[in-house]
């Protein structure tokens, strides 16, 4: 089973959330309506700017993992390569 390795934030460069999902949308759905991780609930964190698709559950948990452990300015780069504007992807999760 696949899922998803995404980001959240609140604004461009803003506050940042790593997680993962087997359902985004059900998954960003919940962020979006308060009752995703309290991490997000408690700094606004309700803009998805970054998803990557995995087809093993292994790799989207250790693609998390990696991530978590880098330096801010590398979660950027990361964000601005593939979402420049720090648009909210949500509104083309069909499309993801």
């Amino acid at each position: 089973m696949g899922g998803w390795t995404y980001i959240m934030t609140n604004k461009p460069n803003g506050m940042l959330y790593i997680g993962v999902a087997a359902d985004l949308a059900s998954r960003i759905t919940q962020h979006k309506n308060g009752k995703g991780s309290q991490f997000c609930r408690r700094y606004g964190l309700d803009r998805l700017v970054l998803a990557e698709h995995h087809a093993d559950i292994r790799d989207r948990i250790a693609r998390e993992k990696a991530m978590k452990a880098w330096r801010r300015a590398c979660k950027i780069e990361l964000i601005e390569a593939a979402n420049s504007e720090w648009r909210d992807l949500s509104q083309h999760l069909a499309g993801l």
